[in-house]
């Protein structure tokens, strides 16, 4: 097994490994940002220590809009520090996981030649800040491009378009890309596993107690510095410090409606104008097409779950009637959708949409340092300015600054994701539609998932057997949920292996880690349940 594996197999012999040693820090929170602060802190020389109450990336870092972007509506906003920084920080993601950061063309269709000015014009200042590269710089095309290049756009009403370079990446994956990472050197990872005190030595944090939820074992673990990045939790974890911690979030709903490609036949990501003037992203994976996001104040508090309402698709449906041919959409052609809630920094008076995505760094009363807000493409930054503020508070020392960042696991290649998926062709011998899926999520582990089996987990379905066994012994998939949504992408990216590959992949899970009958039989129905109730609102 590879030494950068997140298995979830042995859980006693981790549950006794984070009792039995003292960290240098402990991190409360396996989304991108404790992902990123875990490998940073283990890069520069910390024995780490990282507890997620659910799965790796389950609440907001697998529920974006999956671009690695630097937010070009932002600057509209007047936020220019945050576009510069997340625009030159596409090109590092991609220089350390090219797999999970693929280029792609955004393309924003204009009515008329002066819409197409005002758009360059924003474009230009975008890739001046992110010092975008000659061969990706922007095109600017005619009626005639926009016909030969993306057919499924109104010619009627848009006679002109901008395209500019994005990339496009799967949140969940450069997560446990980046915790696998954090692994290898060492750091003690695991999920299932929630936080429920601070421990303290006087008026310090020296630790955390937490839960296993899957054996209902409570371990304490010890550490010297207690990192927060718990993302829409801040505030709870927060007050587990100090129970009169002042607000600090304002929570967005984002909401993402999946399509099949052959009701909405784009070819790249295309930029959509909403009734209220935001915009939407059409964004075209495989043979699925999704959209999103809705951009609304989310009152209730923090949940894994927020419930998705008929209004939010109707919203997200709503304009592909006034951008594309082949007539409206409506909700019973939804196959799929996902809500997700973004942890903004509150600023008074603001909408949502009008809410920078700056982050923050702050220190507690008892030197508990919590991050909070971001963006999924600053997560490294962000990590790395954490981990200096953490030295400084618990006087903690580093070791020097690596040079070039290592590739994330899978992304140790050039970057030609043809020449890449020609080359595994060759020596795996797997159909072109089921490698060009394993290639994006998983780049040159390929070759490893490969010798594990070519079998078929579904019949139809660009699934592999294999991918079971890598999610839990590699990618640390510990129930059936764990899998389905986070490893394999089923629920949400391949409608026909939506259902379909819910028995076959319990069966195998349940052999990998001796699931008793009524053990499998659960988790099958919570997982049947949990895909019903995204879909509940066609019953509204």
């Amino acid at each position: 097994m590879s030494a950068s594996a997140l298995c979830s197999t042995d859980r006693a012999a981790l549950l006794d490994r984070l009792e039995r040693e003292s960290f240098d820090c402990v991190v409360i929170g396996g989304g991108i940002s404790g992902a990123g602060v875990a490998r940073a802190a283990s890069q520069r020389g910390w024995r780490v220590a990282l507890l997620e109450a659910r799965d790796y990336a389950s609440g907001t870092s697998s529920r974006s809009t999956k671009l690695i972007h630097g937010g070009l509506r932002y600057l509209a906003m007047g936020d220019v520090g945050l576009v510069r920084k997340t625009a030159l920080e596409r090109k590092q993601i991609f220089r350390m996981a090219p797999h999970l950061c693929e280029r792609r063309w955004m393309v924003v269709p204009a009515r008329s030649y002066a819409s197409l000015l005002t758009i360059r014009a924003g474009v230009v200042a975008y890739e001046k800040l992110g010092a975008v590269a000659g061969e990706d710089l922007h095109r600017n095309w005619s009626a005639a491009d926009l016909a030969r290049e993306e057919p499924a756009i109104d010619a009627s009403r848009f006679k002109h378009a901008c395209v500019y370079r994005e990339y496009l990446t799967d949140d969940a994956h450069l997560v446990i890309a980046n915790l696998r990472s954090a692994a290898a050197l060492g750091a003690a990872v695991l999920n299932h596993a929630a936080v429920e005190a601070i421990l303290r030595e006087g008026n310090a944090a020296s630790g955390v107690e937490a839960t296993c939820a899957l054996s209902g074992r409570r371990v304490r673990v010890r550490a010297r510095c207690v990192i927060n990045a718990t993302g829409p939790w801040v505030e709870a974890v927060r007050r587990l410090e100090d129970a009169g911690a002042p607000p600090l979030l304002h929570l967005s709903k984002g909401v993402h409606v999946v399509v099949r490609a052959e009701r909405l036949p784009i070819r790249e990501l295309v930029l959509c104008g909403a009734r209220d003037r935001r915009s939407i992203f059409a964004i075209r994976r495989g043979d699925v097409v999704y959209l999103g996001t809705t951009d609304t104040t989310y009152a209730p508090g923090p949940t894994a779950w927020p419930e998705i309402e008929r209004e939010d698709v109707e919203y997200l449906l709503e304009p592909a009637a006034r951008h594309f041919r082949g007539g409206p959409l409506g909700p019973e052609d939804v196959v799929a959708a996902w809500a997700g809630l973004r942890p903004l920094i509150a600023e008074v008076g603001k909408a949502p949409a009008e809410i920078s995505r700056r982050d923050e760094v702050l220190v507690g009363p008892a030197g508990v340092v919590t991050m909070a807000g971001g963006k999924l493409t600053g997560y490294r930054p962000m990590a790395l300015e954490t981990v200096h503020r953490a030295a400084e508070v618990c006087g903690l020392r580093l070791a020097p600054e690596p040079g070039e960042e290592p590739p994330l696991p899978g992304g140790d290649f050039d970057g030609d994701l043809a020449a890449l998926e020609a080359a595994l062709e060759r020596e795996t011998r797997l159909d072109a539609r089921t490698l060009a899926r394993l290639v994006r999520l998983h780049g040159t582990d390929v070759r490893e998932i490969a010798r594990l089996g070519h079998e078929p987990l579904v019949p139809g379905a660009p699934l592999l057997a294999a991918e079971v066994e890598w999610g839990v012994r590699v990618e640390g998939a510990a129930t059936l949920e764990d899998l389905l949504y986070r490893r394999l992408r089923t629920a949400w990216m391949l409608p026909e292996a939506r259902r379909a590959a819910v028995l076959p992949a319990s069966l195998r899970m349940a052999k990998l880690f001796g699931w008793s009958e009524e053990r499998r039989r659960e988790e099958v129905v919570r997982v049947s349940e949990r895909l019903a109730s995204e879909l509940a609102f066609l019953g509204r």
